[in-house]
């Protein structure tokens, strides 16, 4: 590090996708930049969550479909080979291209641990101990993410147990696996690792239904099919107690029921945390702690003269990828036009996507996917909902896709502007339906308008003309 200069426009901690996109923003702006990471550069998303995690789906979900065509038949899964496609998305944890990314765009790429050190200055620990101090001109970023958390239960964190983390990067399938939680990770790895080979799962929800911020129908349907795959799911159920003698031998978990289950491996899904520990928030007078409160301009605003911004993970606004790098290419080209003093109240300027409700699709069998308000949400606001909802399974594309096909679509419309407030799908392969709904939602497009955006026969998307006709169109 020491051939590089000390002083840049803008320094990102963080090299997840985040921080990557805040760098290809503020350097294609004119800006010079330094990134700072003492993890694996291209972050969680790149190779403990998003990209392994689906890595393991996709087999899952192309076995399903296949089994609903009549004479197509798929013999045994062979999960070596799964697990070795895997690896080769996650570039085999190393990160060599995604370094060379950054140095690419070009940005200077700082390996090891950096902490803010007083207004505008960084410190970073190399990997030798050796302690360089940076200056930015114009911003900080803070893009560190998030880290899995895991519950203070007795004996719980002394077992050691898998986060998303281990679960997706797994070398052998636990034959017996307890999962804690009702979650994203909780349904989509639980899924994935039964498929694989772990013939015991049991799931332990606290909660009374599967991924509580969705519409109940998509719990509802994701938890029936968790079931059909010999998956215990028991609700209402959390971890009391947890022995794991020898380090990597089998553990013991004890319920809150007072059940006793024995277990390979016991996988902890029930959130994450901001990854703002020892970051120095204490040197420009921020609290230890997050998650880092932040405008739509993604500048923290407790700190004065706003050259401190916080995206992704960390300002807590959405735990999901692709918003903390919408969140990134506003952050970056906030951070150029105050840089040139060029104006700041530009649309493109302000992450106001936020606020209408994130896209996100989880990715079970059967998929779901949503985008803004659900019903209970919307009704809380005090907005006049009107609801309506179709089975997928009856649209002429779904039944081409096989028997069984098994779906369900609502959406939530505000009635004095007649507008979508939110769109949920649940079925196989829904995601692929969700940007339309993104787009609809997100432009406040009038139902009557959206009568007039045909969708092609025989394809699921018809599903659209049907929730237009219940709605009375």
């Amino acid at each position: 590090m020491s051939d590089q200069p000390d002083t840049y426009d803008v320094i990102v901690l963080g090299a997840g996708p985040v921080g990557e996109n805040v760098v290809g923003r503020v350097v294609a702006g004119g800006l010079t930049a330094a990134v700072v990471e003492k993890r694996l550069a291209g972050g969680e998303c790149s190779y403990y969550a998003c990209i392994p995690s689906k890595a393991l789906l996709r087999p899952m979900d192309l076995t399903a479909e296949v089994g609903r065509m009549p004479g197509l038949s798929l013999g045994p899964v062979d999960a070596a080979a799964v697990l070795a496609r895997r690896d080769e998305a996650i570039g085999h944890l190393d990160d060599a291209g995604q370094v060379g990314w950054v140095e690419s765009v070009p940005a200077a790429f700082l390996r090891g641990h950096g902490r803010l050190a007083g207004p505008r200055r960084v410190a970073v620990t190399g990997p030798d101990g050796g302690v360089r101090t940076l200056t930015a001109r114009h911003a900080v970023v803070i893009a560190t993410g998030s880290t899995p958390s895991v519950p203070d239960v007795p004996g719980l964190r002394a077992a050691r147990p898998w986060t998303n983390r281990e679960a997706t990067t797994a070398r052998e399938i636990p034959r017996r696996l307890v999962v804690v939680g009702g979650g994203v990770v909780a349904c989509e790895m639980a899924q994935a690792l039964r498929f694989l080979g772990a013939e015991e799962t049991v799931m332990l929800v606290r909660g009374r239904r599967l991924l509580g911020r969705t519409e109940p129908f998509a719990g509802e349907l994701v938890a029936a099919s968790l079931r059909n795959a010999g998956i215990d799911v028991r609700f209402g159920e959390s971890v009391a107690r947890v022995e794991r003698p020898a380090p990597g031998g089998p553990v013991t978990v004890h319920t809150t029921s007072g059940a006793r289950l024995e277990a390979d491996e016991i996988l902890v899904a029930t959130g994450r945390e901001p990854a703002v520990h020892d970051i120095g928030l204490e040197t420009v007078g921020l609290s230890p702690g997050g998650p880092l409160e932040v405008g739509d301009d993604l500048r923290v605003t407790a700190v004065p003269e706003g050259w401190l911004y916080a995206a992704g993970d960390v300002n807590g606004r959405n735990l999901l990828t692709h918003m903390g790098k919408y969140q990134a290419r506003v952050c970056g080209d906030v951070i150029v036009a105050r840089a040139k003093g060029l104006p700041e109240d530009a649309p493109g300027l302000r992450a106001v996507a936020d606020a209408l409700g994130a896209p996100q699709v989880i990715f079970t069998d059967p998929q779901v996917a949503a985008v803004g308000r659900t019903e209970e949400q919307a009704r809380s606001e005090g907005r006049p909902v009107r609801v309506v909802e179709y089975d997928i399974g009856s649209v002429s594309g779904a039944y081409l896709l096989g028997d069984g096909y098994t779906g369900r679509a609502k959406a939530v419309v505000d009635e004095e502007h007649r507008i979508l407030l939110g769109v949920t799908f649940v079925g196989p392969g829904v995601g692929e339906l969700l940007h339309a709904a993104t787009v609809a939602v997100t432009a406040r497009i009038p139902l009557d308008r959206l009568w007039h955006a045909v969708p092609a026969f025989p394809t699921v998307s018809e599903i659209w003309l049907r929730l237009l006709e219940e709605y009375g169109l």
